[in-house]
C-alpha cells in the first residue's frame, strides 16, 4: 500500500490539510466550489445547518446541510495553480487515512461543482446568462505534469483549434478536456442555461485579450478564437479554472463540472459589476442539482 511521506502530504499539527485547514471528517461527498472567499458565506446562507467554518488564506470552507443534502461550499481563489491544490488536498482528505499516512482501501467519490463568473466570447451570451463548461480548453499546462493526462485529452479538437487559431508555439500546449456527462445532464432543463466549450485562461488581463498599457503580443488571438468552429462548437466563454478542475478530477475518479454565470460579452464590450443576484441565482440552482 503506498505510503505519503511528510515532504509528499503536509498534514498540520490539528490533523487538518496543509492548505485547505480541513480534517477529513469535515468534507462532504458534494462539493460546491467558488473562487471568493466571501461566496461562501453566501452560499452557506441557504443552509438549514452548518457545521464548521474554517477559513485559511483564501480557502473558506463551510460544510453544512441543505435539504437533507450534506455539502461542503469552499473557496479555491483564482486560477488553476489554486485548483491543483484544491483537489489534491480535498482528494487526500477523502481518500488518504491521516494516521497512517497510506492510501484508504475503499474509494470514496466526490461531486464537484464549481460556480464562477465568466466572459462570454459569442454574441447569443447575454449578461446575466449561465454557461455549463461541456468540454474546456486549458491555456495552464497543469494537466501535463501528471501522468494519464493523454487518456482523457481530446485530440481531434486540440487539433483543430491550434490549426485555426494559429495558436503560438511560446504559450505553450493548450489541451482540452470533457466535464462529467451526468453532472452536465443534471443542467438540460435548467432555463437561460447554454452548453459551452470554455478556455481556461492562465490570467485574466492580456491571457484574455484585455490590452492596458502593456500592448499585446498576439493581438488577432481572441478574433482567432471567436471564429472557431469544429463539428457544431464554438467556443462560448473565458474563466481560470474549469480546465484543471475537469482534468484532475477525471485522472482522480472524481466527478466535475464548472457552471459560470456571464457577467461580460467581450464581442459587445458590455460588463456589469452587479452580478451578485445573478451569481446567487445559479448558486440556488447548483443547490437543487448537486
Amino acid at each position: 500500500m503506498k505510503y505519503f511521506p511528510e515532504s509528499e502530504l503536509i498534514i498540520n499539527p490539528d490533523g487538518t490539510a496543509f492548505h485547505l485547514h480541513i480534517k477529513p471528517e469535515q468534507l462532504a461527498e458534494k462539493v460546491l466550489l467558488v473562487g471568493d472567499p466571501e461566496r461562501v458565506t453566501l452560499v452557506a446562507s441557504h443552509f438549514d445547518t452548518i457545521e464548521c467554518d474554517v477559513l485559511n488564506r483564501e480557502f473558506h470552507t463551510i460544510t453544512g446541510t441543505y435539504k437533507g443534502k450534506r455539502i461542503t461550499a469552499m473557496s479555491h481563489g483564482i486560477g488553476t495553480d489554486n485548483i491543483d491544490i484544491v483537489l489534491n488536498e480535498l482528494d487526500a482528505l477523502a481518500n488518504i487515512d491521516f494516521d497512517t499516512r497510506t492510501e484508504k482501501p475503499d474509494f470514496r467519490q466526490l461531486t464537484l461543482i464549481r460556480v464562477g463568473t465568466s466572459g462570454g466570447l459569442q454574441p447569443f451570451l447575454k449578461i446575466g446568462s449561465f454557461c455549463i463548461a461541456v468540454k474546456s480548453i486549458g491555456m495552464d499546462t497543469v494537466l501535463h505534469y501528471y501522468s494519464g493526462g493523454n487518456d482523457i485529452r481530446d485530440f481531434e479538437f486540440e487539433s483543430a483549434f491550434k490549426s485555426q487559431t494559429n495558436w503560438p508555439v511560446k504559450l505553450g500546449a493548450p489541451y482540452v478536456v470533457h466535464a462529467d456527462e451526468e453532472l452536465v445532464s443534471r443542467f438540460e432543463n435548467v432555463e437561460n442555461m447554454v452548453k459551452g466549450v470554455t478556455i481556461s485562461a492562465i490570467g485574466f488581463y492580456a491571457p484574455q485579450g484585455r490590452e492596458l498599457r502593456i500592448p499585446l503580443a498576439f493581438p488577432d488571438l481572441n478574433k482567432n478564437i471567436e471564429a472557431f468552429r469544429f463539428e457544431g462548437d464554438c467556443i462560448t466563454n473565458y474563466e481560470m479554472e474549469s480546465s484543471a478542475l475537469a482534468s484532475l478530477a477525471h485522472l482522480m475518479g472524481h466527478k466535475a463540472v464548472t457552471v459560470c454565470t456571464i457577467i461580460a460579452n467581450r464581442l459587445t464590450n458590455e460588463a456589469t459589476p452587479n452580478y451578485k443576484s445573478s451569481v446567487d441565482d445559479l448558486i440556488r440552482i447548483v443547490l437543487e442539482k448537486i
